[in-house]
């Protein structure tokens, strides 16, 4: 089980993740890495001999995900990886994790309730040369770029790339299938507030899996640095 006191003074604002997903999702954030986490002996082998910057986004996305759990009324159980990095929950729940530079959290819920929960957090800043042409559809660069050029204080192309993970996230656990860049057309949606909003994800043939929606919707944030997105997917869509 995760113990440890934080680190550090810096507190990841706690409803950063919860302001994206419904209130039967439960959320935990950390902006720095706590010391003193003891992970499961099984999610510690899994890092024995991973470089000190793997062990520390691992070890505080478990924390999280540890947390999460317990906020939920479940044990603190290990999440292991599947043979794709999927993490596997414990049974009658559905989560998701996610790490980058300066943030780490876990969203968790139950079955009946959520379908499959998918978020992932990434830097606001633009994404590396060549990497939004490697990733999007024609037509999401250029509603890409015309976001740029009218709302330029948003990375759009650090949305689009983060509502991508959170695609596939909510898409493997249920589907087992991988899903490309190219096999998703996302489209935004701006709130009153400018720094938020939401998205739809179209999931294009050929791929379409009986059962699963052909359309996802999502939300996205852009807060402190960062940009975060999240798909909570009901039973019955």
């Amino acid at each position: 089980m995760s113990t440890g006191a934080a680190g550090g003074t810096r507190q990841a604002p706690p409803s950063l993740l919860a302001r994206l997903v419904p209130d039967d999702v439960v959320c935990r954030e950390c902006a720095y890495d706590p010391e003193g986490v003891v992970l499961h002996p099984d999610e510690e082998a899994l890092i024995a001999r991973s470089v000190e910057a793997r062990r520390r986004e691992f070890t505080t996305g478990r924390y999280c995900a540890h947390r999460a759990l317990e906020d939920l009324g479940r044990p603190a159980a290990a999440v292991l990886p599947d043979v794709k990095g999927s993490p596997r929950w414990p049974a009658a729940v559905v989560g998701s994790i996610t790490h980058c530079a300066g943030y780490r959290a876990a969203a968790v819920a139950l079955s009946a309730r959520v379908r499959s929960v998918g978020i992932d957090a990434t830097p606001g800043e633009p994404l590396p040369e060549g990497v939004l042409e490697a990733v999007a559809l024609p037509v999401e660069q250029r509603r890409v770029r015309a976001h740029l050029e009218r709302w330029p204080e948003v990375r759009w192309d650090r949305v689009l790339f983060s509502a991508k993970e959170s695609v596939y996230k909510t898409w493997y656990p249920l589907t087992r299938r991988p899903l490309g860049f190219e096999e998703a057309d996302i489209a935004f949606h701006r709130s009153a507030d400018p720094a938020s909003g939401g998205f739809t994800a179209r999931i294009l043939p050929p791929v379409r899996e009986l059962g699963f929606p052909q359309e996802l919707t999502g939300r996205w944030l852009a807060h402190d640095g960062l940009v975060l997105t999240a798909i909570a997917l009901r039973p019955g869509a």
